[in-house]
């Protein structure tokens, strides 16, 4: 009896260690879509910048705890700082960016106007979205071999049956080509928006 309730518990314990992979597989499919999103498409987008660290009193603060932003136009963005003295580190920030956009001020707002993207810089940039997926791919696969490693571990210590261990494998396999998945469904979509003329 004690020892099939030690099983239980041990079982329990590999199904966290797949719990844990799965939370940490969503994490680097959210991790993928939000580098996605600070790719340029020629359309303006407050993703692009909201993220930029801007020297704010001699600390880096997101721009986003910092500004507004809406969109009148949709190649036009406005960024409407919460602080009229932040304006300035805000403009030098996006300057330094890798955007290559001018911001223009009127003292109150800034204004980037996003230029249409050339046929080789759209190319160039899905290149830059591919490698973003695979790195967010690795990611995910990297997860589930370091679960599957805990649950090897589990196994030689005679803490879990190999029925056990490879029904855990599955699930880890299931869920990895969901979020593998979910990637390959953002960066289709991310493709599109780029070579979207």
């Amino acid at each position: 009896m004690g020892g099939r309730e030690y099983a239980g518990q041990v079982s329990e314990f590999a199904a966290e260690i797949c719990a844990d992979a799965r939370q940490r597989m969503g994490a680097a499919v959210e991790h993928s879509r939000a580098n996605f999103a600070t790719v340029r498409t020629g359309r303006a987008t407050p993703a692009l910048v909201e993220k930029l660290a801007v020297d704010y009193y001699g600390a880096n603060v997101p721009l986003q705890q910092l500004a507004g932003f809406s969109v009148p136009e949709a190649r036009m963005l406005v960024i409407q700082p919460f602080d009229r003295a932040a304006l300035d580190a805000i403009s030098k920030a996006v300057m330094e960016s890798d955007l290559g956009i001018n911001p223009s001020s009127d003292g109150h707002v800034l204004r980037l106007v996003f230029p249409p993207l050339t046929e080789d810089r759209r190319r160039d940039l899905v290149r830059v979205v591919k490698q973003m997926a695979e790195d967010g791919r690795v990611a995910v696969r990297n997860l589930r071999r370091s679960a599957r490693h805990d649950l090897d571990t589990l196994e030689k210590e005679k803490e879990i049956s190999s029925d056990q261990k490879r029904s855990f494998e599955n699930e880890l396999d299931a869920d990895t080509a969901k979020f593998v998945g979910d990637i390959d469904r953002a960066l289709d979509a991310k493709e599109q928006e780029l070579l979207e003329v």
